[in-house]
């Protein structure tokens, strides 16, 4: 998928039937769904989505279990902001 054709899908409050994988999981957590962020992210087994996981566990403050899918996605814990690393995640989505 191509990163303008998920800005345009992102835009709609319910997700389009063309995401899935790591970019639905996106799509809900720019809608400030963490459930399902959650959720969708727990069902795939990459490093970009094991490094999503740890996000998502270090933004509700779990770093234990952060630092367990950081290194599942083979990296260091992050010390960069929620938002740089939610960035650095989108760019990784789309190369």
């Amino acid at each position: 998928m191509e990163y303008n054709d998920f800005i345009k899908l992102i835009e709609k409050q319910k997700p389009s039937e063309k995401l899935f994988g790591i970019h639905l999981a996106i799509f809900y957590i720019l809608k400030d769904n963490w459930d399902m962020a959650h959720e969708t992210v727990q069902k795939l087994n990459t490093a970009i989505a094991c490094q999503f996981h740890a996000y998502l566990h270090r933004g509700e403050g779990d770093q234990d279990n952060a630092d367990y899918w950081y290194s599942r996605a083979h990296m260091e814990p992050t010390t960069a902001s929620l938002e740089t690393e939610l960035s650095d995640i989108i760019k990784s989505a789309f190369i």
